[in-house]
């Protein structure tokens, strides 16, 4: 995605991480946000909302480690300040950074969190074009599948997929899967990671929802994502990509939304004064769904396995 640099930060030894989203467009990039999840952390997201004032977002950042992971963008905010980015208030440049954590405390060492050193590695070292996926940056301490709790857990991560369409448009998106629920290929219907069964097989969350109740435990859970694109996009029409993007995470995770989910998806139009898009945000959202839905499947299907948490390619599958 022309304009959107993309850089990691990671701790294998402690399971976390984060991802430094930068856009290159002077004045940043127009974003919107839908927050579907009822356990969300995030920073300067009301900012971000159809009747804020409209200013460019400078970067995004995806983090773990919870809400102390937040701190991680104090780093990218500082990265961005050195390079003289940020809104002119005349005294100072403002580098805006919204953000948006997952709960990965209990993957490798509740002590580890992603702080302002990991935010400024990230965006230090974020680059347009390919970029790790799987257990790598905000992915790395995911998981999913929890409904029998962490011992039965599969290993979440972090996937990004894009379309390039005859007339132009670009839709790409990014995913940290790190959900309650089940990840399903919404093209053949299979569950791909979730609870381990006794057998070892990924299983069904909505059929052991009855034993659920005493595991499912607060803010533990979230599915994390951004839509980029370079669609001219308003605020109120990047909001409601942000809301049609959703689509995506229902297609391949079940359940979704949930009361123990953070789920939060961003949009960002990244267009250009002369290389910007002119088509209607219903294409974009439609897009950035399947953009969405294929970055999960990737998140799951790149996922390298830790310590008691296989990966689906642990599982015996290519």
């Amino acid at each position: 995605m022309p304009g959107v640099l993309v850089g990691h930060a990671t701790d294998l030894t402690g399971a976390t991480g984060c991802t430094a989203v930068l856009f290159e467009p002077a004045g940043g990039a127009v974003v919107g946000v839908d927050v579907r999840g009822s356990s969300p952390g995030t920073r300067e997201t009301d900012r971000l909302s159809p009747t804020g004032t409209v200013r460019g977002t400078h970067a995004l950042l995806l983090t773990g480690g919870s809400a102390f992971g937040l701190a991680a963008a104090d780093g990218i905010v500082q990265f961005l300040e050195e390079r003289g980015v940020g809104l002119d208030v005349g005294v100072a440049r403002i580098p805006l950074v919204s953000a948006a954590v997952i709960f990965d405390l209990v993957t490798g060492s509740a002590d580890a969190r992603p702080g302002a050193a990991m935010g400024y590695e990230a965006a230090s070292s974020a680059k347009s074009g390919d970029f790790a996926q799987g257990t790598v940056g905000a992915g790395t301490g995911a998981t999913l599948g929890k409904v029998l709790g962490m011992d039965r857990a599969m290993k979440g991560g972090l996937g990004s997929a894009s379309v390039r369409l005859d007339h132009g448009l670009v839709v790409g998106a990014l995913a940290v899967v790190n959900a309650f629920g089940h990840v399903r290929d919404p093209r053949t219907g299979g569950v791909l990671a979730g609870p381990r069964l006794d057998d070892g097989r990924p299983g069904d969350t909505v059929e052991l929802l009855s034993e659920a109740a005493a595991r499912m435990r607060w803010g533990e859970n979230t599915t994390l994502g951004i839509v980029a694109t370079n669609a001219r996009l308003t605020k109120p029409q990047a909001t409601k990509v942000a809301q049609m993007a959703h689509d995506g995470l229902a297609r391949a995770v079940e359940p979704v939304h949930t009361s123990v989910d953070g789920d939060v998806v961003f949009a960002a139009s990244v267009a250009g004064a002369d290389t910007g898009v002119d088509t209607a945000p219903d294409v974009v959202g439609t897009w950035g769904a399947r953009a969405m839905q294929e970055a999960i499947v990737r998140a799951v299907r790149t996922a390298e396995g830790l310590p008691g948490i296989p990966a689906f390619s642990d599982l015996g599958n290519a």
